[in-house]
């Protein structure tokens, strides 16, 4: 199964992602301060529930395809590697920020739970997200791919579950200076990038996971 230091870089690399607020994070902001913590405990719950389907997908799909061929799982590693770069070039320069969080209507905590599912489990950015991140941490030769990508899921959702949620309490409170502090924004869009390029750079550059 996974190596210790496999699974270390692959939790300092989560963190690196998770940290710095995103649209899931600004949206969980959004309703933490217009209904309170629960509801954005809500929010995020379901929003990593939905994450947690592209996981299982990701994770039966790669195993397929790595029985299939070899090849075509390394094609799709170095395929990821090149997204990842993609993702944090576009994040340098976009210009996104609070204005890109629509406001949040009051609704049930059962409705808002529900809407972090399908609004997550319907997004094609996050089942690209987890197509391509995951499979840099895979290594064929160590067992089962679908049970390391399930293992290297549950992390993730659990680093996500408690970093959202410490933003979801903390909303309360200075909610409003994190979807408006503009130099937050750009600072957070910055090391977002960064952290994205250098993760497919090193993954692309890297030959010891690739089958």
């Amino acid at each position: 199964m996974l190596q210790p230091a496999q699974l270390q870089l692959f939790i300092l690399s989560s963190l690196a992602l998770l940290v710095v607020p995103g649209p899931a994070v600004l949206y969980i902001v959004a309703r933490s301060v217009s209904q309170g913590r629960l509801a954005g405990l809500a929010s995020a719950a379901g929003v990593q529930v939905g994450a947690m389907l592209h996981i299982l997908a990701a994770a039966l799909g790669l195993s397929a395809l790595l029985l299939s061929s070899s090849l075509a799982f390394s094609i799709v590693k170095y395929l990821g590697a090149a997204y990842l770069i993609y993702l944090g070039i576009r994040r340098w320069l976009s210009r996104e920020g609070a204005a890109d969080v629509a406001t949040v209507r009051p609704e049930s905590l059962r409705r808002i739970f529900a809407q972090g599912v399908i609004v997550n489990a319907l997004n094609p950015k996050t089942a690209l997200f987890f197509f391509a991140f995951l499979p840099q941490f895979v290594d064929p030769g160590r067992g089962d791919v679908a049970a390391q990508m399930l293992l290297l899921g549950l992390v993730f959702i659990t680093l996500a579950v408690i970093n959202d949620g410490i933003y979801a309490l903390l909303a309360g409170s200075l909610g409003e200076r994190l979807r408006d502090n503009r130099r937050l924004q750009n600072g957070g869009r910055l090391f977002a990038g960064l952290a994205y390029i250098g993760l497919g750079v090193t993954a692309a550059l890297s030959g010891s996971t690739n089958p």
